[in-house]
């Protein structure tokens, strides 16, 4: 396990440096290997992407406007980031959780609802779209990642990669952002997911990465713990200004 400690260390270490990941997920498993997590954060550069809280809602999360006055555009920040139907706990960046989630409510899979979408139409960041699945009583794999995004922010070549993982390492997650770094445009994540330490509790895995990222351009976090035998879970959200 010594060299999954060093990989993720120095992945966590670049996660710290980068003062603009955008968006960002990872799934992974605590050391005990007796729950699942989720990870996922929102970053914001102008004043419409900062004004947003996270919001649990029965079980799911939304994001919300903070200050409905200053909300300019909703249409790409007002969402349900994390959902789940069934043994499948989905979290993603955008509504493509809600396609998802019906697309598995009709018997369909994870890769079928997202062959539907693509990547954002924000010109010219084209930010990418970026889910994850979780389903507790999927015999082959821990879970699943998917990045839809183009080729080097060209509108007319797009891609949709998907990543998955048959057994989820104790202690650690795999983590995807929507962006490589700050920039104008926004360059697109482009890496395989990379190995990230994960802690034995919500609280402190939220604690981890919400210190870990810019402190200036951080806007909310959430973590969902699942259980791995019952599916019950745990959520817990730090927003930035609430």
């Amino acid at each position: 396990m010594q060299d999954f400690k060093e990989q993720s260390e120095r992945n966590f270490q670049m996660l710290k440096e980068n003062a603009y990941p955008g968006r960002g997920i990872v799934l992974g498993m605590d050391s005990q290997s007796k729950h699942y997590i989720q990870v996922y954060w929102i970053m914001g550069r102008s004043e419409n992407s900062r004004n947003r809280i996270f919001v649990e809602e029965n079980g799911f999360v939304k994001t919300k406007a903070y200050d409905e006055n200053k909300c300019t555009d909703p249409s790409l920040i007002i969402y349900y980031p994390v959902k789940h139907i069934g043994s499948c706990h989905i979290v993603t960046n955008g509504d493509q959780t809600d396609t998802v989630y019906e697309r598995i409510k009709e018997k369909k899979t994870f890769e079928q609802a997202l062959m539907e979408r693509t990547f954002e139409p924000d010109k010219p960041n084209f930010t990418p779209r970026i889910s994850g699945l979780i389903d507790l009583k999927d015999p082959l794999f821990a879970y699943r990642l998917s990045v839809l995004k183009t080729v080097n922010n060209r509108e007319e070549y797009g891609q949709k990669n998907f990543y998955y993982y048959h057994k989820a390492i104790p202690g650690f997650g795999h983590g995807i952002t929507t962006y490589r770094s700050d920039g104008n445009p926004l360059p697109s994540f482009s890496s395989e997911p990379l190995l990230l330490p994960l802690e034995d509790c919500p609280e402190k895995t939220a604690e981890l990465y919400w210190n870990a990222l810019n402190e200036e351009n951080k806007v909310s976090l959430l973590v969902k713990f699942i259980d791995a035998e019952s599916g019950e879970f745990q959520i817990v959200i730090k927003n930035k200004l609430a």
